[in-house]
């Protein structure tokens, strides 16, 4: 892959990567290293790209295996520590936002796959169904119907535990 192609790709698909693999982290830092270590294997193997999806899709992909294979390696060591707050927030503000930020996570945590995930692509990936039907390898209108079902499952756990 020549140099304009591998910018004309980051370019247009940094944002995205960025934000799928924050969803799928939740942690900034650890998202902008998968970030780049995603380019940096599609650029050095671009040959293996062969155009069945689009090139969003493949790098998602490609973060999504970077993420399972970061997981497998904390699970051995121990966990990373939160991230402090940060300074210029009004600290009632902060507390009441991370609150309600782990109960909605909470309540997603709680979502059995593949519910969960299709959620967060979709929410938070901002992927399009047809990429998420290519991702699982099934069809745009599974996934449709798979984040559909997910939204209800989410709605009726935040009602039961009135978050």
């Amino acid at each position: 892959m020549n140099q304009d192609a591998c910018e004309r790709m980051y370019n247009a698909c940094y944002m995205r990567v960025f934000s799928y693999a924050l969803t799928l982290t939740g942690d900034r830092s650890l998202a902008e290293e998968v970030t780049q270590e995603t380019f940096f294997r599609a650029f050095s193997k671009a040959e293996s790209f062969r155009n069945q999806s689009e090139e969003v899709t493949w790098l998602c992909a490609i973060a999504k295996n970077l993420v399972t294979d970061e997981r497998r390696r904390q699970s051995r060591t121990e966990p990373i520590p939160e991230e402090a707050a940060a300074p210029d927030k009004d600290i009632e503000l902060q507390t009441s936002d991370r609150d309600l930020s782990f109960r909605i996570h909470l309540a997603l945590h709680a979502l059995e796959e593949p519910y969960r995930e299709i959620f967060e692509l979709r929410v938070f990936g901002e992927l399009s169904f047809r990429e998420i039907g290519t991702i699982f390898g099934k069809t745009e209108n599974w996934a449709r119907v798979t984040y559909h079902r997910a939204r209800l499952k989410l709605k009726e756990r935040m009602g039961e535990h009135e978050y």
